[in-house]
């Protein structure tokens, strides 16, 4: 029999300032709507073998608050085995609450492993768009292969999603996506659009950002598409945030609040389990999930746990560049990106995995990428070269459990690159641990030319880096192999850009290290 598990509890946020009303809502099971109510389309995430979490959000006035009533109402999903929906396979019903700002987050279980499904959602006379998800394969099932898509970096204002639009014609059993999934700031040059409100702060600003986002046709089909995993990094909340400091140095109370409130609108927005819903001031988004025999993948968070960054400007919290004889603080092994206990169990999950590749999806470079500046080696400090000893305890692990082919992924720098992954980056000789892909941005601005050239030249472990062009990764693993190819649009300005094949690479199964593909 299935199941959907739609009793949860309600709780307090008083702490974060987002206390909710201590009248229950009246419950509203048939009501009418004079617009649509599904302007934010449906995305399923997280499959497992017998299992999905279906999301929507019912928003008539999406842009505005969401334009709902103070009432909880009854939303019915149903699964089919085909898009016409002649055999409904099965059928719930979940209830939309005020406090998830009408978010439904259905979760499934008794379906078949390694199968696709039709699904949709109906509230009073609405009927949302249909999507569709493949389950995970079975734990034991020996899955000849896993299809899915690297995304990050997605600022509204400086391009058009036209890369989800193509992404959403592939064959693909899954999404990564890595983080900044929505931009709290305006910036860049040659903006095409506007995000028409000033930088979020509240929970209700935070809502309305994302529903201006994920009003966009082309991300929408992609959700619609496939399932998805997720992560943030820093723009769902504020550039450079590192734990409880931010970029401008905020009274930590009054940050956490605002954090509270992003964390908040992302679990809304997102196809997240029920285990992922923030609790007080904190939510848990790190996670593994396998897919067969074949593959297990890890999301992780590098935002919430991490140390501050050192050597910060004066009066200012965040990134900088900063020479390597100037900050000896960069090196201390007390700090840290994932915090102690996310990689405590990342560890233990890394030991105990039995798949034959493990997928890391993380937000950052993680590979070294030394910078010169006034003639000597420079680092930048929010990402992993800030934190140097946690790489070498990560990758250090890997090595001494002798990991099967680790691939780490990454977004952040809006630049494609494709790296060695070594204990000791400055030694040629150093034996490859891991190969990293970290994709390059869906829209956001990238570096220049020259930034990147230089970076190739000073980092001989890089093996391919491009800032200039937009895009996602699209990777297809075998048990033999493991293939990437970097999918990018021709103009990130134009809603109607076609996409290439900018490169393509290939791992070996047991062969650390990515090669030319020219398969």
């Amino acid at each position: 029999m299935l199941i959907t598990l739609h009793a949860r509890r309600t709780f307090l946020l008083a702490a974060t300032g987002l206390a909710l009303s201590s009248a229950a809502p009246r419950l509203r099971a048939q009501p009418r709507f004079d617009k649509n109510p599904f302007t934010l389309g449906v995305a399923s995430g997280y499959p497992q073998p017998n299992g999905i979490v279906l999301w929507t959000r019912l928003a008539p006035d999406a842009l505005n608050g969401g334009g709902m009533p103070d009432a909880v109402v009854e939303v019915t999903w149903e699964i089919a085995d085909s898009e016409s929906f002649r055999n409904v396979l099965c059928k719930g019903v979940e209830r939309a609450m005020p406090e998830l700002a009408h978010s439904v987050h259905a979760e499934i279980s008794g379906l078949q492993p390694a199968r696709v499904y039709w699904y949709r959602f109906h509230a009073g006379a609405a009927t949302s768009a249909v999507g569709r998800f493949r389950t995970a394969p079975a734990v034991n099932a020996a899955q000849d292969t896993l299809r899915f898509a690297l995304a990050s970096c997605q600022q509204y204002e400086q391009g058009y999603y036209a890369a989800y639009r193509h992404m959403a014609r592939e064959d693909l059993d899954l999404v990564i996506h890595v983080g900044d999934y929505i931009y709290e700031s305006s910036w860049g040059s040659t903006l095409v659009r506007s995000h028409g409100r000033r930088e979020p702060v509240t929970l209700a600003e935070y809502r309305d950002r994302y529903a201006l986002y994920k009003s966009d046709a082309d991300l929408q089909a992609a959700h619609a598409a496939f399932a998805w995993m997720v992560t943030w990094d820093d723009h769902e909340v504020s550039n450079d945030y590192a734990n409880d400091r931010s970029q401008y140095l905020d009274p930590p109370a009054e940050f956490l609040r605002r954090r509270a409130a992003a964390y908040q609108a992302y679990y809304e927005h997102m196809p997240l389990p029920g285990w992922a819903r923030p609790r007080g001031l904190h939510a848990r988004i790190h996670t593994q999930a396998d897919f067969g025999q074949l593959a297990r993948v890890f999301t992780l968070d590098d935002r919430q746990y991490r140390s501050h960054q050192v050597c910060a400007r004066p009066g200012r919290g965040g990134s900088t560049v900063v020479k390597g004889s100037d900050c000896p603080e960069r090196l201390s092994p007390d700090l840290t990106l994932l915090g102690a206990e996310q990689e405590r169990w990342l560890h233990g999950a890394l030991q105990q995995s039995t798949a034959r590749w493990n997928i890391i999806a993380q937000q950052t470079l993680m590979a070294k990428q030394t910078r010169i500046t006034g003639g000597e080696q420079g680092y930048w400090t929010d990402g992993w070269d800030g934190y140097p000893k946690a790489r070498e305890r990560l990758l250090g692990h890997i090595a001494a459990r002798k990991v099967s082919n680790p691939i780490v992924l990454g977004g952040d720098v809006h630049n494609a690159i494709v790296a060695d992954l070594k204990l000791d980056f400055d030694d040629e000789k150093s034996p490859v641990i891991a190969t990293e892909f970290v994709g390059t941005s869906i829209t956001s601005q990238g570096p220049n030319e020259k930034i990147t050239e230089t970076a190739l030249r000073n980092n001989p472990h890089l093996k391919f880096s491009n800032g200039t062009q937009r895009g996602y990764t699209a990777f297809e693993v075998t048990h033999a192999q493991c293939h990437a190819r970097i999918r990018t649009v021709s103009r990130v300005t134009d809603p109607q850009a076609t996409i290439s094949t900018l490169a393509a690479f290939v791992v070996e199964n047991g062969v650390p290290g990515a090669r030319k593909d020219g398969g």
